[in-house]
């Protein structure tokens, strides 16, 4: 092909694709331009929701689940003592 040849059908790709653009400009269909607007940045929140308040444990409370987990461990640790003792005297 000679550079003239090459000139014209490059001119005549862009005459088809510059009709092409002013149609799809022209054209106000939802389908090709999409119905949704986006903006730029984060997105908007969609509504606020507000944590439920924390409940607050008296320090007599504190006091008694701490005494009630030492007595679950001091109840595990007897029974291994005794698991140790059995398993020395076999």
């Amino acid at each position: 092909m000679d550079t003239q040849a090459i000139v014209e059908a490059l001119d005549k790709e862009i005459a088809r694709l510059q009709e092409v653009k002013a149609l799809l400009a022209s054209s106000n269909s939802t389908a090709l331009t999409g119905d949704l607007k986006r903006s730029v940045g984060r997105p908007k929140k969609a509504a606020t929701v507000v944590a439920p308040k924390k409940r607050v444990i008296s320090a007599e409370a504190k006091e008694k689940m701490a005494a009630a987990a030492k007595a679950r461990w001091a109840k595990v640790k007897r029974a291994a003592k005794r698991a140790a003792k059995a398993e020395a005297a076999a």
